[in-house]
């Protein structure tokens, strides 16, 4: 499980919101954890990241096809990640079979500082509206993301 806490002027770390506070309900009172820490970049932002992917994935219509039999399926995590690979934020990997393909780079928090992360994200939103959302503005996709995340 990942918490994310937030220290208070008294030193204490709580939970980051409801959602977190939940999450630490399932521990008693005087458990002992143990915990891997490390600082987060703009929290809100990264959501705003996803929340961005979100429109572009909602638009996206795949190619009707098959493979093996098998109709092909919209994937979230393909579709980020093949969002990032187009936005030139991949390493070139090696897969068994000696043919080389891109892989997309981590945007974690551990992997990505806030100066590259602003990189990832606006190269991205340029994919989408691209590839994706052609008759949208860069104004047209903040607005929508804004909305989507309560800011307007």
């Amino acid at each position: 499980m990942e918490l994310l806490l937030i220290k208070t002027p008294q030193g204490a770390f709580i939970p980051f919101d409801d959602d977190q506070a939940e999450a630490c309900k399932r521990f008693k009172v005087g458990a002992t954890i143990k915990a891997n820490v490390s600082a987060m970049r703009n929290y809100q932002f990264h959501k705003k990241f996803f929340s961005m992917l979100d429109v572009g994935f909602d638009a996206w219509e795949p190619p009707e096809a098959e493979h093996r039999g098998l109709p092909v399926q919209k994937n979230k995590e393909r579709f980020r990640k093949d969002c990032i690979i187009a936005a030139g934020f991949y390493e070139p990997v090696a897969n068994i079979n000696g043919d080389v393909r891109a892989e997309a780079k981590s945007i974690s928090f551990a992997r990505m500082d806030d100066i590259e992360f602003e990189r990832v994200y606006s190269a991205v939103a340029d994919v989408i509206l691209q590839r994706v959302l052609r008759n949208y503005t860069r104004a047209d996709l903040d607005a929508v993301v804004d909305r989507m995340m309560g800011y307007l």
